[in-house]
């Protein structure tokens, strides 16, 4: 659906200007590519947009029927969408994950694009502890990370997948040596996430299907998982990280993935909405932009 916005811009802008030459004129296209953008419009529906002849032209009936709809469709995405994320069960760093992936996936060009030129659209995106209501707080869409349990009158789907694991730069593994299994941890230190002044323990699949939760020893808490890899990459101490966001570090050498042999935990990211019987377009493209952008299950 995306990749027909461009040409059914062109469309709109030649019925509301009443020619190819003003629409063209307009768009700052010539009067060919307009012809040729309203046939691609033509060929994607199998249908005549317009009746032409050499002096003028004018709507078909599936012309108008199609332009009406194109102008409502319009009007819904000149409207704002309001996404709220947040991380659950650990409610980890709403601001990293929501400002190098969530953030930049709604606003790159892809998502975008339908809104072009229109100064009211946008996504007004907040990242908020404890979790939004999204029907009560008048919110069109969440991304939440984990187990979300079940939501009365939500939609939801899954539009990535995260995997952790445990890392450190090479000084600090010259200077402590490097960890071979779980067993060797408590003898490191870590560097660890802390929200609301508890640390958040790492946890590591069972091989019943269960995990394993573990508290590493720490002197260095964050609240922010940025600051946590520039404190492994200075070599404080060992880092329990998504794989996404450490991946040009490991590529450039300053940080090495450990525990090679042990399971990595992976979890869901999901979006979430509530139910209604007509998903306004925005927040379908939203939601779609999320699961085409959204870092995957990256391995390293």
């Amino acid at each position: 659906m995306i990749t027909q916005f461009k040409g059914v811009d062109v469309f709109v802008t030649a019925v509301e200007t009443g020619s190819f030459a003003a629409a063209a004129e307009r768009l700052h296209l010539t009067r060919s590519a307009v012809a040729k953008a309203v046939a691609k419009v033509e060929t994607w529906l199998n249908v005549h947009l317009f009746h032409r002849t050499t002096r003028s032209q004018s709507l078909t009936e599936d012309g108008q029927i199609y332009y009406e709809r194109c102008v409502r469709a319009f009007d819904e995405l000149r409207g704002r969408s309001r996404v709220g994320i947040w991380h659950a069960p650990c409610r980890w760093a709403p601001s990293c994950f929501g400002a190098c992936a969530v953030w930049t996936t709604l606003h790159s060009p892809i998502a975008s694009e339908p809104c072009d030129g229109t100064p009211q659209a946008g996504t007004r995106t907040l990242f908020q502890r404890p979790p939004v209501d999204l029907l009560e707080d008048g919110f069109d869409l969440a991304v939440r990370n984990g187990d979300i349990g079940a939501g009365a009158g939500l939609m939801t789907r899954t539009v990535s997948l995260q995997r952790m694991t445990v890392c450190a730069s090479p000084t600090y593994l010259a200077e402590h040596g490097q960890p071979e299994t779980l067993e060797d941890l408590p003898a490191h230190q870590a560097i660890t996430y802390a929200c609301d002044v508890r640390c958040r323990k790492w946890q590591f699949p069972t091989a019943d299907g269960g995990l394993l939760d573990f508290t590493p020893p720490s002197r260095l808490h964050f609240d922010d998982l940025e600051a946590i890899a520039d404190a492994a990459e200075a070599g404080h101490g060992l880092a329990w990280l998504p794989c996404w966001l450490i991946r040009d570090r490991v590529q450039s050498g300053v940080l090495i993935p450990l525990l090679g042999d042990v399971p990595r935990l992976v979890f869901k990211t999901h979006a979430l909405w509530p139910k209604t019987p007509h998903l306004s377009l925005r927040v379908r493209l939203a939601i779609d932009a999320l699961a085409a952008g959204l870092p995957g299950c990256v391995e390293l």
